[in-house]
């Protein structure tokens, strides 16, 4: 029982106080805001219309699922590719900003329709189904790449100095090596404090290293300019949105079957990556509610073809203001498994602060300043903590790391998935389209563990 006392977390039904909901929010905003913002400034979209999108959609992906799945829906890059290049065809290329972005919009909710039926046959045939063709020796790895792609992108952010999005460095050339120093200096602040926060802090302070961490992490930053003169905190990109409040700019899709050719079969490359996202969730969750005596068993991996349907209504609701495409988000799910704090209405806070956030200027340009160091240095551990989630799947199901089967099942999707994303930018060139790493690791790895299942249940069958 002295176990059970002193295991501290929320589960998704559970409601903490308001203060300290508010601060576990504030926390989550804090966790999706950097890819959120950063997929807006790739693709084109308004930065405010893609937060205020992000928090409407998961505010209508936990109603659409009965609250029981706790996940944040944000803005994906597995769409980064197909929206930008749509962005940029010669097709559009007289069309104004809001005009292009409105044809995107219209791919991107008809792209939502592909999760929605992916959804209901999950659910017509039930888990065991889907299990089959997506088993753990599958979803694990599939964890463990997505993560580990962004391995790149969190090393490159915690030496960054620059400031703007078209990547230029205003440090003068004479301080250059020494911002890099400082770089590298506050990103390691902010990493190690946010790793002895999340371990050695106790009770409420506990359940908010990702919080503090970056707290002190801008105060080294702060330092650093006044010590030196370099300022490494960033100035928002968007000119248009100017004054204290500003509403964000909505633009209506209009229909365009060159934005369903181009962004529509995306998502079904970002099926597998739903689905070990809701397999990454079921086994923290109920490790949660054992640890804290509870004898509810919250069921969440059962709940696959609720979940697909709810990423699929948050790509419609997205698409219709504004929004790039998404799913729910691993970083979310990370600050969660670290925190202990799976509450579904923290989740929900999150998503209305975002919203109002989205509308005030001072508050966008608050969070969008935080030095990129101090981000890659959370990024280290929030992507690396995907990656250990992709293992916890193998360990919890039981996956054998000697078959041979299992072996070259996980060999090359990790391969796939990683030479992918460090020898190809991200997009692997495949008959003259552009494949997404780790839809194409997903692709391959079912496809061979199909192949190798009809080899094996011919072997048992002689046997």
């Amino acid at each position: 029982m002295a176990k059970n006392q002193q295991t501290i977390g929320y589960l998704p039904d559970e409601n903490p106080p308001i203060w300290k909901l508010l601060l576990y929010a504030i926390q989550q905003v804090i966790v999706m805001f950097p890819a959120t913002v950063a997929v807006a400034i790739i693709t084109g979209f308004h930065i405010s219309t893609t937060i205020f999108a992000s928090g409407l959609a998961t505010i209508c992906f936990l109603l659409v699922t009965g609250r029981q799945i706790p996940l944040y829906y944000g803005s994906s890059f597995s769409y980064v590719a197909a929206i930008g290049s749509l962005m940029s065809s010669e097709a559009l290329a007289a069309y104004t900003l809001n005009d292009k972005i409105s044809v995107a919009q219209f791919g991107i909710i008809m792209s939502g329709f592909v999760s929605i039926i992916a959804g209901l046959i999950v659910k017509r045939f039930g888990r065991d189904s889907i299990e089959k063709i997506l088993p753990a020796s599958i979803t694990g790895p599939i964890a463990m790449v997505i993560g580990l792609t962004l391995a790149g992108n969190a090393l490159q952010d915690a030496a960054s100095i620059a400031i703007d999005t078209a990547g230029t460095i205003s440090v003068p050339d004479a301080q250059v090596a020494l911002a890099n120093n400082m770089a590298w200096i506050i990103s390691l602040v902010t990493l190690i404090a946010t790793i002895l926060f999340s371990v050695y802090l106790k009770g409420m302070a506990g359940q908010l290293p990702l919080l503090l961490g970056p707290i002190l992490g801008c105060i080294s930053a702060y330092i650093v300019k006044l010590a030196t003169g370099i300022d490494l905190f960033k100035v928002l990109p968007e000119a248009a949105n100017s004054g204290i409040f500003a509403l964000p700019v909505f633009t209506f899709p209009k229909a365009s079957w060159l934005a369903v050719a181009a962004i529509m079969p995306i998502a079904i490359a970002t099926i597998p990556e739903s689905t070990a996202h809701v397999y990454q969730l079921d086994i923290y969750v109920n490790d949660l509610a054992k640890k804290k005596g509870s004898n509810k068993v919250y069921n969440i991996a059962d709940k696959l073809g609720l979940n697909l349907i709810g990423d699929g209504i948050g790509d419609i609701v997205s698409g219709f203001v504004g929004g790039p495409a998404g799913t729910n988000y691993g970083e979310n799910i990370s600050a969660m498994a670290i925190t202990k704090v799976f509450s579904v209405p923290v989740l929900i806070a999150a998503s209305i602060i975002a919203m109002i956030i989205s509308c005030f200027t001072p508050l966008v340009n608050a969070i969008y300043s935080i030095p990129t160091s101090v981000i890659g240095g959370l990024e280290i551990y929030l992507f690396g903590a995907i990656a250990a989630q992709g293992v916890a799947i193998m360990v919890e199901k039981k996956v054998d790391l000697f078959s041979s089967k299992n072996i070259a099942v996980i060999a090359t999707i990790m391969v796939i998935g990683l030479g992918g994303q460090y020898g190809f930018n991200g997009n692997i060139p495949f008959f003259g389209i552009e494949v997404p790493c780790v839809a194409g690791a997903a692709i391959f790895g079912i496809l061979l563990n199909i192949l190798l299942s009809i080899g094996e249940k011919k072997n048992k069958q002689t046997a």
